[in-house]
């Protein structure tokens, strides 16, 4: 999977064209999905999307500043998505439902005030509050959804019109309150920006179910990523889920952004929702971060306490979120900074093994614009890498994690994909590594498929060879004359 934008693509409205023209090159690269941005409108027209103002607008109603999105118009979306099904590449949808920005009116309803380090405590009485809660559509109308949003169909808000001024406020008119079904972060952490999005409200419900099978008709997905997921009602995620699964999506594949770094909340999630989403792998997140920063980490520490470790088949394994994507690259609110010398060990250790579904970030391989700008990553050879598991990584696994700043692993191939790899990095000097690719490579000369290491590794009767890299390095070893091998440096 590819996360196929990031944080500071220029708004040129050119964004849906771009993955268009790319997305057979990436098929050949190995990607097979791309998780794309939120394309519904923005508050902001330059928004990207994650302040979002209206569902049931792709870039196609003259609102907030314009008809297209960021990203383009839905015009341009419609047609990114069949020319990734021409390929065979799926398109997951980012959906962001936790809340509304960019009201068109005021509405005014009874509210309190509540403690930010505990949303649990009010510390006003209740009294009447004006803020930006109406939300018409004015530019779409009644096209899609009849709809409109009032201050009934929120939970909470942070901005006191009257008053011009910043908290956190609770609707408690007609007895309203946070959903009890959030994370207990922060006493209740059901509000996080915004309007915020009640779930517990019959029309609200309704009206978002219709628009996963509205957006699953108007273009072609595969599946969806949903935004922020422990902030709003677990009870109507799995409805939803269950919806879609039965109307538009039996087939699709769904992924929550569930945002902690701990295995047990994250795994006492994936049992709520009956493992019908994956999440993706905060703890490796972590744990990628704090060893490319710790001078002598031990390498083998890697996968500790991860979904990757302990929930394989549900885990998200984000060189995205493992290097830096939307949210956690430079300057971003969730920052989990990644050396770059350690970016082609970590890509390495989601793409080439066995466990975990990989997803590389697009300010990885494109480079990131913006104030900040950085070149793509790995010396730019991630494509390489991409290749590597597309061609070569199947088969059973052999792991040699028995050394605190050198590891490796095999895969011995199978009998449709027969060719299999050596893996071997290290995080301190240069290293190697006796590793056992299987009798059925006996005398096979294997070489590095990034170049970065010189030397030829035969193998061994036994199906051992002695494989080696550089200092703070990666090194990927396939048989030289394996089909597919020409394609490697010239991606």
């Amino acid at each position: 999977m590819l996360e196929a934008f990031e944080w500071y693509i220029p708004p040129d409205r050119k964004h849906w064209q771009r993955l268009a023209s790319a997305v057979a090159n990436l098929k050949a690269t190995g990607i097979d999905n791309l998780w794309i941005p939120p394309g519904c409108k923005a508050f902001n027209k330059d928004g990207n999307g994650y302040d979002i103002y209206d569902l049931y607008d792709l870039g196609e109603f003259e609102q907030k500043g314009g008809r297209s999105t960021k990203w383009g118009t839905k015009e341009e979306l419609v047609y990114l998505t069949q020319q990734a099904e021409e390929v065979g590449v799926g398109i997951y949808w980012d959906a962001v439902l936790n809340h509304k920005a960019g009201a068109d009116y005021t509405e005014k309803c009874q509210a309190v005030e509540v403690n930010p380090k505990d949303r649990t405590k009010e510390i006003t009485k209740p009294r009447e509050l004006e803020s930006w809660l109406g939300f018409n559509f004015p530019g779409r109308g009644n096209m899609y959804s009849g709809l409109e949003y009032r201050w009934y169909h929120f939970s909470g808000i942070d901005w006191d019109a009257a008053n011009k001024r910043n908290a956190i406020f609770k609707i408690v008119e007609n007895g309203k309150d946070w959903s009890k079904f959030v994370t207990t972060e922060l006493g209740n952490y059901d509000y996080l920006m915004f309007a915020d999005v009640d779930f517990s409200h019959p029309e609200v419900k309704a009206d978002v179910k219709r628009w996963g099978e509205w957006i699953g008709r108007e273009i072609k997905l595969s599946g969806m990523r949903f935004d922020a997921v422990k902030h709003y009602s677990e009870d109507f995620q799995r409805e939803l889920i269950k919806h879609l699964h039965s109307t538009v999506g039996p087939d699709w594949f769904f992924i929550g952004e569930y945002w902690k770094d701990s295995l047990d909340e994250l795994t006492a999630y994936l049992y709520r929702m009956n493992h019908k989403l994956s999440l993706f792998d905060v703890p490796l997140v972590s744990n990628l971060s704090r060893i490319s920063r710790t001078k002598n980490a031990d390498l083998r520490m890697v996968f500790h306490n991860t979904l990757v470790k302990y929930e394989p088949a549900h885990a998200v394994a984000l060189v995205a979120n493992l290097s830096r994507n939307h949210d956690t690259q430079p300057r971003q609110a969730l920052e989990e900074p990644i050396e770059a010398f350690f970016k082609p060990l970590a890509y390495a250790l989601i793409l080439l093994r066995r466990d975990g579904y990989p997803c590389i970030f697009y300010g990885d391989l494109y480079g990131i614009k913006g104030d900040y700008p950085e070149v793509p990553s790995c010396r730019g050879r991630l494509p390489d890498l991409c290749l590597a598991r597309k061609l070569y990584a199947y088969g059973e696994q052999h792991d040699y994690f028995d050394s605190a700043h050198c590891v490796g692993w095999t895969r011995v191939g199978t009998w449709d994909r027969p060719y299999g790899l050596a893996c071997v990095m290290s995080n301190d000097k240069p290293n190697r590594k006796r590793m056992y690719v299987g009798e059925a490579h006996a005398g096979e000369l294997w070489t590095d498929i990034l170049g970065w290491e010189p030397f030829e590794v035969q193998i061994d009767k036994y199906g051992y060879g002695l494989f080696s890299c550089r200092g703070n390095w990666v090194a990927v070893y396939v048989n030289r004359a394996a089909a597919g091998r020409e394609r490697f440096g010239n991606l």
